[in-house]
């Protein structure tokens, strides 16, 4: 397998002329506008990678949950996260839905960490061709506190942080009122084999529940950009693959807490039991979806 970046450099070139220089972000500018003139050169990688077969099956199911944010309602999409393509893919196969599956691509505002905006002027080019809002996750909080050994680096490094996170609260509350989608990846990282605390979703994912009227919880079996395991992101590894996304049915957030509620009330940590609860539905999907993607069902 070639990396995204053997492979492909003269046309990420061609992204990077127009994508201008990487700077640090600051809490003026965590709302990033997609860049729809990229979506070609990164669609061109997809349809050479992405098998027959590869799909969303119960695209309706999103579509309700946009009906019911173009209402008024504030709808949030929680999916699994293997890849940096997981976005990507999901877009492209979105839009090649027909009318309204553009439509729903045109509606996602993803939450992204800012490692992808900052580590990488390739990834940064990725990253660029889709709407989202920054943030500073938790995990990257951590591990500046173990790296910065200057405590007037860590010290700004740390307001840096807690600033880009306040305006991104705010950012999504007027995002979310505006018939958008909000896209996260519960896990807050992607899925890596051998290590499987990668697969259990961060509590901050009960926040987002607790503040959206309505969620989907969507599996994505197949990659076709798997982590290089002693590589930096720009050197995943490219693999063809069928790859399908499985969208649930929209569940009423205050319905779902209620139910934990229930279930768990003799039990410590409510938010990390809501989250592992989500994580819990979602491997259940993936499971069955597997098989039906294995045996090549429709």
């Amino acid at each position: 397998m070639d990396s995204i970046q053997e492979r492909y450099m003269p046309l990420i070139r061609e992204m990077m002329k127009t994508m201008g220089a990487q700077r640090e972000l600051s809490d003026k500018d965590i709302y990033q506008e997609g860049r729809a003139e990229f979506l070609p050169f990164i669609d061109k990688i997809l349809e050479e990678h992405l098998l027959p077969g590869s799909g969303i099956d119960g695209i309706e199911n999103i579509e309700n949950l946009l009906e019911r944010a173009q209402q008024g309602e504030t709808g949030l999409l929680l999916l699994e996260h293997y890849s940096n393509f997981d976005l990507p893919a999901f877009h492209y196969l979105l839009r090649k839905a027909g009318p309204k599956g553009a439509t729903i691509a045109k509606a996602l505002v993803a939450i992204a960490g800012i490692k992808l905006s900052e580590s990488n002027p390739i990834v940064s080019a990725f990253t660029q061709a889709y709407t989202r809002v920054v943030i500073y996750p938790s995990r990257s909080l951590e591990i500046i506190k173990r790296n910065f050994k200057d405590p007037n680096k860590l010290y700004h490094e740390m307001m840096r942080g807690m600033s880009i996170n306040r305006a991104a609260v705010k950012t999504i509350a007027t995002v979310k009122h505006s018939g958008k989608l909000v896209l996260v990846f519960p896990a807050g990282t992607r899925y890596r084999p051998w290590d499987p605390s990668t697969k259990r979703g961060v509590r901050e994912i009960a926040s987002y529940i607790k503040g959206f009227d309505n969620f989907c919880l969507v599996a994505v079996n197949g990659n076709i950009l798997r982590i290089n395991p002693t590589g930096e992101m720009e050197e995943d590894l490219l693999n063809a693959d069928k790859v399908v996304y499985t969208a649930g049915k929209v569940q009423r957030s205050e319905y779902f807490l209620e139910r934990i509620k229930e279930d768990h009330h003799f039990r410590d940590d409510k938010k990390q039991e809501m989250v592992d609860e989500v994580m819990a539905e979602l491997e259940a999907m993936h499971a069955e979806a597997e098989k039906k993607r294995l045996s090549g069902a429709s």
